[in-house]
């Protein structure tokens, strides 16, 4: 068994910093140095780490590395930042004393000028010097792979970020969104490239798991990555945003005061925006996402979108820029990096679940979805290319066109208030009943008619025009928004949110919706529960079909 060997954490007091540091906590083949500018700090770390690595403590300053041979390290992480004014001699001190280096840099020129001016470095001490290991342009070009893999166009691919507003913000990422906030961006829009204030454009995108948020222009290394990478035929773009509005919309003021003269700098609004920031958070969330999406030509050459989503729960969202700088030091390790070392950024050098592996502990969940705009039928649309993988007789009974589905349900349902509700909907009692699903299309969407012996249920289901991945079933008054999910031998109808007409209704007052659609033995199954704590089981079915 090989001794253990050293991983020092340049910055490890800071928000990643300690967050990576917990990751290489669990491994214990490894000798854990903590090093930053202050002990106390690295000290309260420690004592909060209970790993089985060995844990060591050195004073360091990433501006001054000269004493960094006398830590002996096999591996030297700097998780300090902000890389936006970093130079590279850690880098180059690192692997002159044999030494691997990985950063988490952020910064647009320091990604992007690293893999040449590292090259001769990393080649005479064949060892590695990997830059951007952290959410970007790692992570968001892992999801692209996954996504693009064998598309024949890509028209668009984009990147955003948005924090919960109850995430700590370390100095660092502070003077890391100041330095280019106002300032002109390059970026690829149109199919050209231009550029436009940091921190312009707000919009409102869709973040699985979170809901709509703002977002605006952001510079990072992703601006370039996705352009050379991806080569979109119109749009490569990141964008970041504060999960409310008072502050997303007060960091675009300060924006717009920088480029038109009336401010010169922003640091010194960093404490005042901190403390609001810090007040305003109460009204805010601990749960923070991130989503990239690509929009192009499948292998069919049909029109198709996918996205991949991120969402963080209970404040576990910083985690997630330390997740793939601790997958590549892991990788290392076991020597599972393909090809001689070399200077590089963090592109293409693992695949999504290894850079996603150190994220498992955590309240962390990820989602793919695909989808045709141009398809007929809802299910089609929602599903893309996944309809092809459906068994024939599911897909027979979605494929758009006018259905007859007769069978069974076996029914089950609460008293009370839940009784009113089916008597309401013509939704069945208790029991076995013969049942019969007219699936008729319409301009926009398709009616469903559910017979359940003598009651009847009618719905309305249609995509939606904003969210090429969800539909909408309408029971009046109440509609409720669905994304489809892989299931076995079919999907399942994942609940979203829910609205009367216009005005959204609170998640917390929302029925407990499960609803799946599937073959098996060559049949056709489905099994809906509906359920709310208040009442109870407002009614649940299962059943069988065969089209007429």
């Amino acid at each position: 068994m090989s001794p253990p060997r050293r991983i020092v954490v340049v910055g490890a007091s800071g928000v990643f910093g300690a967050r990576l540091a917990a990751m290489i906590d669990r491994w214990p083949d490894v000798i854990l140095v903590l090093a930053a500018r202050r002990r106390e700090p690295l000290e309260a770390l420690r004592d909060h780490l209970q790993g089985p690595a060995t844990i060591e403590i050195a004073t360091f300053d990433r501006n001054a590395p000269g004493a960094l041979a006398d830590l002996a390290p096999f591996a030297v992480v700097d998780a300090a930042g902000p890389f936006q004014t970093s130079d590279l001699r850690l880098a180059e001190v690192a692997l002159a004393t044999g030494a691997h280096y990985v950063d988490l840099a952020d910064g647009r020129a320091f990604v992007e000028q690293f893999p040449e001016a590292m090259a001769q470095a990393a080649a005479t001490s064949k060892r590695w010097a990997i830059t951007g290991a952290s959410s970007t342009p790692a992570l968001s070009t892992a999801a692209l792979d996954r996504l693009t893999a064998g598309w024949t166009r890509i028209d668009a691919v984009t990147t955003a970020i948005s924090p919960g507003a109850d995430a700590p913000r370390g100095p660092s990422v502070v003077a890391a969104i100041f330095s280019w906030v106002g300032r002109p961006v390059r970026v690829f829009e149109g199919g050209a490239w231009t550029r436009r204030p940091g921190w312009s454009g707000s919009r409102r995108e869709l973040f699985p798991g979170l809901g709509r948020r703002w977002v605006a222009l952001a510079e990072t290394p992703d601006l370039d990555v996705l352009p050379r990478r991806y080569k979109p035929r119109y749009v490569g773009r990141f964008e970041a945003g504060l999960e409310l509005s008072l502050a997303h919309h007060g960091l675009a003021l300060l924006g717009w005061a920088r480029r038109n003269g009336l401010v010169r700098a922003l640091s010194p609004f960093a404490p005042l925006l901190g403390r609001l920031a810090d007040h305003l958070a109460r009204f805010g969330s601990d749960r923070g996402g991130m989503v990239v999406e690509a929009v192009g030509k499948d292998a069919q050459g049909e029109t198709v979108r996918a996205r991949w989503g991120l969402w963080a729960q209970a404040g576990a969202g910083p985690n997630t820029p330390a997740a793939p700088a601790a997958a590549i030091l892991r990788a290392l390790l076991d020597d599972r990096l393909q090809g001689p070392p070399r200077a590089a950024a963090c592109v293409g050098l693992l695949l999504m679940e290894d850079l996603l592996a150190p994220l498992k502990p955590f309240p962390i969940r990820t989602r793919i979805d695909a989808a045709a705009p141009r398809a007929a039928g809802v299910f089609p649309r929602a599903l893309g290319s996944r309809v092809a993988r459906l068994p024939e007789v599911v897909r027979h009974a979605h494929d758009g066109g006018a259905r007859t589905l007769s069978g069974w349900a076996r029914a089950r349902g609460a008293g009370g208030l839940a009784r009113i509700i089916r008597l309401i909907q013509g939704l069945p009692e208790a029991g076995r009943h013969a049942t019969v699903v007219d699936i008729a299309p319409k301009a926009i969407g398709e009616t469903w008619t559910r017979r359940f012996g003598a009651r009847r249920f009618r719905s309305h289901i249609a995509a939606v025009r904003e969210d090429a991945y969800a539909f909408e079933e309408t029971a009046e008054p109440i509609t409720f928004r669905f994304h489809v999910a892989d299931y076995p031998g079919g999907f399942s109808w994942e609940f979203e949110g829910w609205r009367i007409g216009p005005l959204a209704l609170p998640a917390a007052w929302a029925p407990r919706i499960r609803a799946r659609t599937f073959a098996r033995d060559d049949v056709y199954r489905f099994r809906v529960l509906v359920a709310h704590p208040w009442v109870g089981v407002i009614f649940g079915y299962c059943g069988r079909l065969a089209p007429d």
